[in-house]
């Protein structure tokens, strides 16, 4: 049976992470030199369904108060549409995991792209609050899946030596597909009226349907996944693991923690991304074009945090990276959320390095999560684990919205911190993965 070293043989099987000088010899970007054609194409399979998986995401919370003024909803309301979405992308998240341990990575990866294209489409079309609310869950379905299952593709085409920057740079994906959201909102709220503009946000949602075409014909499993599910002649043979495996012996303790430690990250991260471009708009009092300068400011530190964690990732391990940025998120949360009313310039100045921070605890977890758990149960520990995260992190915005009747939306935001507080602890009971094989 084709496994990954188990969390408690990491002392036997784990190597030093490679820190000889043939990296700087061979560039930085050796990472994606040293892919194989098949890896490379996979790659790019993966970072364009994460990029656009972060478009279709973005439309709501960037459509938040036009559909607010729409509907007549009140804070509750509104972030219940956020909370709907990452809770059923909890379960499309375990859901896609498991389809891609028993038919493949490629296939399960096509299935999340066109089922969050489909539902995003369909949010523009909602007549009222109630079908909006379906669509959106449906949405989540999806949208839960895919990074999951893309970096579980990606993982097992990349060495161990630059599987931290290769991942973390598959993150850097969303930072891209938040940026053209954003792009796309500035656009269309520009030229069209809120109660329409909201709609033809979520229709530009249409655009991953292209990508469906370059993965059909130009993506393969890995060898390591392939060979689980082939026997020598061809047929499917291949060790089918249940969904419960992850919840058995050693990989117990496991999943409980790293569900955990995706639980307080994505929790805080969630509370910000949903939340923001809302507390600009009001309490800021900011226009379409200065919501979007505040965000391009954040969304370039975001960029710049994912690209800075993925090489932290393989130079300090995967653990010490994502406790690193989780004390920095929490101090950025708290600063932020401070600022006094009218301190305009100072807010964008702590845009960056709160998009740097709340990014680049990200950049560790495809790698991470990927060398946790054997091959036969790699996408299923991987997609339960970050979505249960998501799913119960989802509560966060919806606990926000409420706060904030009474603390107003910059209070509630520091919420956040408390996340990532969560996802520190958890950290002290899983195992420095660096170095491992996935073989």
């Amino acid at each position: 049976m084709s496994t990954s070293s188990s969390p408690s043989d990491k002392a036997a099987s784990k190597k030093a992470p490679d820190t000889s000088p043939s990296d700087a010899e061979a560039g930085r970007m050796a990472w994606f030199s040293e892919l194989s054609p098949r890896g490379r194409r996979a790659f790019f399979g993966a970072y364009g369904g994460y990029g656009l998986d972060a478009y279709d995401f973005y439309v709501l919370p960037l459509s938040m108060a036009a559909i607010g003024a729409y509907f007549a909803l009140d804070n509750g309301q509104t972030g219940l549409l956020a909370t709907t979405t990452l809770v059923v992308s909890a379960v499309g998240g375990a859901l896609a995991g498991v389809f891609a341990d028993r038919v493949g990575r490629v296939k399960a990866l096509m299935w999340t792209v066109g089922v969050y294209a489909v539902f995003t489409v369909a949010c523009g079309l909602a007549p009222n609050f109630e079908t909006l609310l379906v669509f959106r869950a449906l949405q989540g379905l999806g949208f839960g899946g895919e990074w999951a299952v893309g970096a579980v593709l990606v993982a097992e085409y990349a060495s161990s030596r630059h599987r931290g920057r290769t991942l973390g740079w598959i993150q850097s994906a969303w930072a891209i597909g938040w940026g053209l959201a954003v792009l796309a909102y500035t656009v269309v709220f520009h030229l069209v009226g809120d109660d329409l503009a909201w709609r033809v946000l979520f229709f530009t949602g249409a655009l991953p349907a292209l990508l469906l075409i370059y993965i059909r014909r130009s993506v393969t499993d890995a060898p390591v996944a392939k060979e689980r599910l082939q026997g020598a002649d061809g047929r499917h043979g291949g060790p089918i693991a249940s969904f419960a495996a992850i919840f058995r012996g050693r990989l117990l303790r496991t999943t409980l923690l790293a569900a955990l430690m995706s639980t307080g990250v994505q929790g805080g991260y969630y509370t910000l991304a949903t939340w923001m471009p809302n507390y600009l708009a009001t309490e800021r009092g900011l226009a379409v074009t200065g919501v979007g300068g505040f965000l391009v400011v954040q969304i370039a530190g975001a960029f710049s945090g994912y690209i800075t964690g993925a090489h932290l990732a393989d130079r300090l391990g995967r653990r010490a990276t994502i406790q690193l940025f989780a004390v920095l998120s929490a101090v950025c949360v708290l600063a932020y959320s401070q600022v006094p009313a009218g301190w305009d310039g100072v807010s964008l100045l702590l845009g960056f390095p709160l998009g740097f921070c709340m990014s680049a605890i990200f950049s560790s977890f495809g790698s991470f999560l990927a060398e946790l758990y054997p091959t036969e149960v790699r996408g299923t520990g991987q997609g339960f684990t970050y979505n249960m995260g998501r799913g119960i992190g989802a509560v966060f915005p919806t606990i926000v919205g409420f706060l904030s009747d009474s603390w107003g939306v910059g209070g509630a935001l520091t919420f956040a911190a408390a996340g990532y507080a969560l996802a520190f602890v958890a950290l002290f009971g899983l195992p420095e993965t660096s170095g491992t094989e996935l073989r």
